[in-house]
C-alpha cells in the first residue's frame, strides 16, 4: 500500500513538473510572429502612401490653387476650425489629393468680397474667389469624416474645369449656419450682377 501510494505521489511530482515546464514561452516564435505582424503593416502603410500618390499623379491636371489677393475688401466672416478634406463635387468618397487638397489641417477661413480665403497651419493655403464659389450646405460627410447630420460645412466651388467639395468643421458649430447663408447670399448677388451686366 505504502509503495503505491509512493508510487502515486512520484507520479503526480512528474505530472507536475511536466506541466510547469509545458507553460514556457517560444520567445523565438513569439518574436517571429511580431516581426512578421510589423512587416505586413509597414506594407499596408506603403501601399496606402503609393496609392495616395498615384491618385495625385492621376489629378495632375488640376491647376494650381490660386492665392489670396492683396486687397480682398472688408471682412464679413471669420471661422476657426478644423479642414477635413476635398473630393469632387457630389461625390463624397472621390477624395482629391492634389495640390496638397488631401491633407486634413486646422484652418482659418476668412470671408471677404473677394473670395473664400483658407489658411491652414502646416499645410497649403488656397483662395476660392468669388466668382468660383457654387454652393455652401451643411451635410453630414466627406470621405474619411462623418459627423452627426449637419456637422460639416460643405463650401462647392469650381476650379479649372472641375467642381469641388470642400469640407470644414468649425470650432462652434452654430455659426456654420451662418456661414451657409452669406455664402450663398454672395453667390446669388454675383450671379445676379452677371446677369444684369450681361443684359445691359
Amino acid at each position: 500500500m505504502t509503495s503505491l501510494i509512493s508510487t502515486a505521489a512520484g507520479s503526480a511530482v512528474t505530472f507536475a513538473a511536466e506541466k510547469k515546464s509545458a507553460d514556457v514561452t517560444d520567445w523565438a516564435a513569439r518574436a517571429g510572429w511580431v516581426v512578421g505582424l510589423l512587416l505586413f503593416i509597414a506594407l499596408v502603410y506603403w501601399l496606402m502612401r503609393e496609392g495616395w500618390k498615384w491618385r495625385g499623379t492621376l489629378q495632375g491636371d488640376l491647376p494650381d490653387l490660386p492665392s489670396a489677393p492683396t486687397e480682398p475688401g472688408p471682412v464679413r466672416l471669420e471661422l476657426s476650425g478644423r479642414y477635413h478634406g476635398s473630393t469632387t463635387a457630389g461625390q463624397w468618397l472621390d477624395r482629391i489629393v492634389a495640390h496638397g487638397l488631401g491633407t486634413r489641417s486646422r484652418v482659418e477661413l476668412t470671408l471677404t468680397d473677394a473670395g473664400l480665403d483658407v489658411v491652414r497651419p502646416g499645410a497649403a493655403d488656397f483662395f476660392i474667389p468669388a466668382d468660383q464659389l457654387r454652393e455652401a450646405r451643411l451635410d453630414k460627410g466627406i470621405a474619411g469624416k462623418v459627423l452627426a447630420e449637419g456637422g460639416l460645412l460643405i463650401v462647392t466651388w469650381e476650379h479649372g474645369e472641375k467642381q469641388i467639395d470642400s469640407g470644414f468643421r468649425s470650432d462652434h458649430a452654430a455659426e456654420q449656419a451662418e456661414w451657409v447663408e452669406a455664402v450663398n447670399n454672395m453667390i446669388n448677388t454675383n450671379t445676379n450682377d452677371m446677369k444684369e451686366g450681361t443684359a445691359r
